[in-house]
């Protein structure tokens, strides 16, 4: 695998498999098997064992005693959870990033949000994706709690393939950026309790826009 710095072997591989079962290259129920992910990641035991715990741990992977570890996806009941989870945190977050928001961060928010809307205007839904996750990372990155960062950024990459669909909508993609705009304004005139209401109804928006784009047909 290729090392990533700072990182552990282990941490590089439970990224990789969380990915895999993310985008589900290993379908819900689909064993993993400790020897054949060795050969294929060019790792020993120790590194998949641990990994495999900590997919577990995550609610990702169930470990049966003397039988194996199977994948446990994503499923739609889960993605709601996730949604009505994040809805609140992300307004807090949106709240602590007024205290605690560098200049440097807010200028690229602000930059974030210009490119964007360029974006937006000539339908290129991948730079969108990237630039949409971006600027939740910012926020992320600005709200000065590890643990609230931390829980955020698992959330996102949990729910990707139905943020990645409901951004390949022209309209809810230009309507995203609006929000986003409202929100940045929010954070840089310090209006905590603005900020908090707008990224909480950002987040509420995006969640009514997956069911009506068809949740079940992304997550079963």
């Amino acid at each position: 695998m290729g090392e990533k710095k700072n990182e552990s072997l282990s941490g590089q591989v439970f990224r990789r498999l969380r990915e895999d079962i993310l985008n589900e290259v290993y379908q819900n129920h689909d064993e993993l098997k400790e020897l054949t992910l060795c050969e294929e990641l060019g790792v020993s035991r120790t590194p998949v064992r641990e990994a495999l715990r900590q997919l577990a741990l995550e609610g990702l992977v169930e470990i049966i005693p003397n039988k194996g570890a199977y994948v446990n996806s994503i499923t739609a009941k889960d993605v709601e959870d996730i949604y009505q989870m994040r809805s609140l945190l992300e307004g807090l977050c949106a709240k602590m990033c007024c205290r605690h928001i560098s200049q440097e961060k807010m200028e690229e928010m602000e930059e974030n949000i210009y490119l964007a809307e360029f974006h937006a205007a000539r339908g290129h839904s991948e730079q969108l994706a990237q630039l949409d996750s971006r600027f939740h990372e910012i926020m992320y990155e600005s709200c000065d709690s590890k643990m609230l960062s931390h829980t955020l950024h698992d959330f996102h990459e949990y729910v990707m393939r139905a943020r990645k669909k409901t951004l390949s909508d022209q309209k809810r993609s230009q309507q995203s950026n609006l929000e986003h705009r409202l929100i940045m304004e929010a954070i840089r005139d310090k209006d905590e309790e603005r900020a908090e209401k707008l990224a909480n109804q950002h987040v509420q928006n995006a969640y009514a826009n997956i069911v009506k784009n068809g949740l079940k047909e992304v997550y079963h």
